[in-house]
């Protein structure tokens, strides 16, 4: 998707109606480049916006614009999901104290090998994602 589009014309050319609340939340995702959101931190810039749209709305958008490939979802565990609107190729570093996800261009990594599907299917993409902490301080006597 070209970043150049407003947030009408990317809703339009991927086939969903324009609604208040859909322009609402594609603008705050995409007028201001490439960004991670939680359901609940897009909840709570919509609603400081003036705004009114419930979490269950902001999620149910939020997975129909993954649907349609404005976004996609990065699982970090279980229960714990981000939206990218970097849809292209590519990986994250997740900082476990912050919460902070990062991205890795693709060609950073190089995944050598794969196994093979289960029958009936095949490998669509493979995500990674490096788990961070943070590192010691290093002391003066050391």
């Amino acid at each position: 998707m070209r970043h150049d589009l407003s947030a009408m014309d990317r809703l339009r050319a991927a086939g969903l109606r324009p609604t208040r609340q859909r322009l609402a939340l594609a603008r705050l995702l995409f007028d201001n480049g490439d960004r991670h959101v939680t359901a609940e931190m897009l909840h709570s810039e919509v609603i400081a916006s003036g705004v009114r749209v419930s979490l269950a709305t902001v999620y149910n958008t939020l997975h129909q614009f993954t649907d349609v490939g404005l976004l996609r979802e990065i699982v970090v565990e279980a229960g714990r999901s981000y939206f990218d609107t970097n849809t292209s190729a590519h990986h994250h570093f997740f900082n476990d104290a912050s919460g902070r996800l990062t991205d890795i261009p693709g060609d950073d990594i190089m995944v050598t090998a794969v196994p093979n599907a289960p029958d009936g299917t095949r490998i669509k993409s493979v995500d990674v994602i490096v788990r961070l902490e943070e590192a010691p301080l290093a002391t003066a006597a050391e």
